[in-house]
């Protein structure tokens, strides 16, 4: 059996119970076509890049996958009859992955470096002009 990473994308105006159905739904699937499923990760309501069917975010879904290409070209055709599923994509992998992810994992603060050794940048990201010392006589107004 071949490892698969599949994402699926459910209306927004779902609730997280009506989006877990629809997982549930598909890993019943899955497994009774001779399937096993790994992680399951809810990603959360996302804003999405361009409208999909009047939506404009979604419940996002990561599922690994183990199983008979028959299995998944059955659970991909009843992805295609549910009206709640607006976007789903599936990719063969080599290996799944342990562990969170790339969506899950917290970003390192430490990832860009230390920046403190930068000059202070004025307005349109130029450094700041030295002052001109004024003239002691009067000075200006």
């Amino acid at each position: 059996m071949a490892l698969y990473e599949h994402v699926f994308l459910a209306r927004q105006d779902l609730t997280a119970q009506q989006a877990e159905a629809l997982t549930e739904q598909f890993k019943t699937t899955i497994t009774n076509l001779g399937g096993t499923v790994g992680k399951v990760e809810y990603w959360g309501v996302k804003s999405l890049a361009y409208r999909i069917k009047k939506n404009r975010k979604a419940h996002f879904t990561l599922i690994n996958l183990d199983a008979p290409a028959a299995a998944l070209a059955e659970a991909e055709r009843q992805w295609s009859i549910n009206e709640d599923v607006l976007r789903s994509l599936t990719i063969r992998v080599e290996a799944l992955e342990d562990g969170p992810s790339a969506m899950l994992r917290k970003r390192d603060d430490d990832d860009r470096g230390d920046r403190g050794d930068r000059p202070p940048r004025g307005p349109g990201g130029r450094p700041p002009r030295p002052r001109r010392e004024e003239n002691a006589e009067g000075g200006q107004f």
